[in-house]
């Protein structure tokens, strides 16, 4: 059965494209456009490819739908766009060039290199013939960080690597990135990677580098058509994201990538999304050894109620058996809960539903509500029983406020209730790689986070963040809700009386000011100040702070965050 479980995605690869209709690679994660897309998607109000856009990454020619349309609305309406959202317009087709439409002549460089490269001024190599697309583009993101009161190695981040994407007949599309790394992050940073998951966050597997760093490989790539006029298909190994927050209660892109096959169903008012996705359960690093398999199965239906309102519902099922693909889940129909119990409940069962509003083009609202467990009766005894096991976010976001051009500011809140996530074994909890497949804390924690977006002009961005926490501390050998990998039949408070945080009480704050300039095209000179602050009531030993000063370059790629 595993062989047909590796195999199917195979022959959706092969057979679909000789009826495939155009496909787009889709944007990556941390893309310098993201924050365009969401004051477009506030601006425009009632767009409806925006409306529907809670799973992500975006595809390409969607997002340069967007902006044309939003470019042709700013003609009509001068008051609509900003120059620097007109620039970044601009730039966004620039880099997505195989699916602008209109004059391209801008895009063109002055002085190619060899009349080989940087023909145009996005990619380093580019190829643009009849029936086929290339890009490809070289990364590089060298940094050095400086911690104050730290004894230990210099702080670095050595990133290289390739990074490509491509169309087949305009049918088929593909996309690679490879980068290889070595880092050494801040004190919190490695803390986390050696005594408390065993893996990078972000990635996963990593190897020892000179004693105190790591050394890792980052490799993603999919394949990508459309099987019908409204069913995109992705089969790849890279991540997903739903939400429309900074973070995520249902799936988030803070851990490693995955295996998955993805089919996306848009049409009329609806974006219905399937992800079947291959993780690797919780294991204890050692020799190099073949790891476990686990799988789970994701929903996600988004409708837009409204011009300017989109209401969706979310499932998602993790199998409580290793190397085991249960087939019952491949129905493409919600309600995975129905399938869950005909097989009689061994598997970890979520369900939410979240919003988005857009008002006044100015302003959004958006939320999740998360369920894992729940009794009515349990939440209004108000005693903390210990299986009301849920989470929920609320969030806005504001656009040039307070008429201050190209000045953006979100809010969130979030909170996640004891032993959410987790399970009756080791293998069904929601996780991936050792790392939680939606909020870095894991459970048992409220949240409070602050952004700043600011770009003053095309070449500049400023973003202020900060995240202020309080989550519950397990004492040695106990179990009080905040550690997802524990079992939660093994909680030490019994089965009343957890609240947040249950445990010892523990309050954090992330803050970071990051300055980028882009010298050249998707050539950037980062800086950046990071302070961090960890205090456990009672527990002097356990408490953690790191100020931490950044410089580097970074030659199209993200920017590294720490943002936890």
């Amino acid at each position: 059965m595993q062989f047909i479980i590796k195999t199917l995605p195979v022959c959706f690869i092969l057979f679909l494209p000789i009826i495939a209709i155009s496909q787009s690679t889709y944007l990556p994660e941390g893309h310098k456009h993201q924050q365009l897309l969401d004051r477009l998607d506030i601006k425009l109000q009632r767009n409806a490819d925006l409306n529907v856009l809670t799973p992500k990454p975006i595809s390409r020619k969607i997002a340069v739908r967007i902006a044309e349309e939003a470019d042709s609305m700013g003609l009509a309406d001068p008051g609509l766009l900003t120059d620097v959202d007109v620039y970044n317009i601009h730039n966004l087709r620039m880099n997505n060039s195989e699916w602008a439409t209109g004059d391209k002549s801008s895009f063109q460089s002055k002085k190619p290199l060899f009349n080989t490269f940087y023909t145009t001024k996005a990619n380093f190599l580019e190829v643009d013939a009849p029936d086929f697309f290339l890009a490809l583009n070289p990364m590089f993101q060298p940094r050095i960080s400086f911690e104050q009161d730290y004894d230990g190695d210099m702080i670095f981040l050595n990133s290289k690597g390739l990074n490509f994407r491509g169309l087949i007949a305009g049918k088929v599309g593909f996309s690679g990135y490879i980068s290889e790394n070595q880092e050494r992050g801040p004190s919190f940073v490695m803390e986390r990677i050696y005594r408390e998951h065993q893996a990078v966050p972000g990635v996963g597997y990593f190897k020892r580098f000179k004693n105190t760093a790591v050394d890792y490989f980052d490799g993603r790539g999919s394949i990508d058509f459309t099987a019908a006029k409204y069913i995109d298909i992705q089969f790849g190994y890279d991540k997903n994201f739903i939400g429309n927050g900074y973070r995520s209660l249902f799936l988030s892109d803070f851990g490693n990538s995955y295996l998955f096959l993805k089919l996306n169903t848009r049409i009329w008012k609806l974006n219905y999304q399937n992800l079947f996705m291959e993780l690797t359960p919780q294991y204890v690093r050692g020799s190099d050894r073949l790891l476990d398999k686990k799988y789970a199965s994701i929903r996600h239906l988004s409708v837009n109620a409204t011009k300017w309102l989109n209401l969706g519902l979310f499932e998602a099922v993790v199998f409580g058996r290793k190397n085991n693909f249960d087939f019952t889940y491949l129905n493409p129909i919600m309600f995975l809960r129905i399938a869950e119990q005909q097989n009689g409940s061994p598997d970890n069962a979520l369900m939410g539903a979240n919003f988005k509003a857009n008002v006044a083009g100015k302003f959004q609202f958006y939320g999740q509500w998360l369920l894992d467990e729940f009794k009515l009766n349990e939440v209004r005894g108000g005693k903390g029983w210990w299986a009301n096991k849920f989470g929920y976010q609320f969030g806005a976001k504001y656009v040039d406020a307070f008429t201050i051009k190209n000045l953006d500011l979100q809010g969130e809140l979030n909170i996640v209730r004891p032993f959410t996530y987790s399970f009756r074994d080791s293998v069904a909890d929601y996780s991936h790689y050792n790392q939680p497949l939606a909020h870095p804390l894991g459970s048992n924690f409220r949240e409070i986070i602050g952004i700043v977006h600011y770009q003053p002009v095309p070449k500049l961005r400023a973003t202020g963040r900060i995240i202020l926490w309080e989550q519950g501390e397990d004492p040695a050998g106990e179990n009080y809700g905040s550690n997802i990998f524990k079992l939660y039949d093994t909680r030490s408070g019994g089965d009343y009386g957890y609240t947040i945080p249950s445990g010892i009480p523990a309050k954090g704050v992330n803050a970071q000011l990051h300055l980028s300039y882009e010298l050249k095209e998707n050539f950037f000179i980062d800086g950046a100040v990071l302070f961090r602050k960890y205090r456990v009531e009672n527990m002097p030993n356990l408490d953690r702070d790191a100020t931490v000063a950044s410089i580097g370059l970074r030659w199209n790629m993200a920017f590294r965050e720490y943002n936890f």
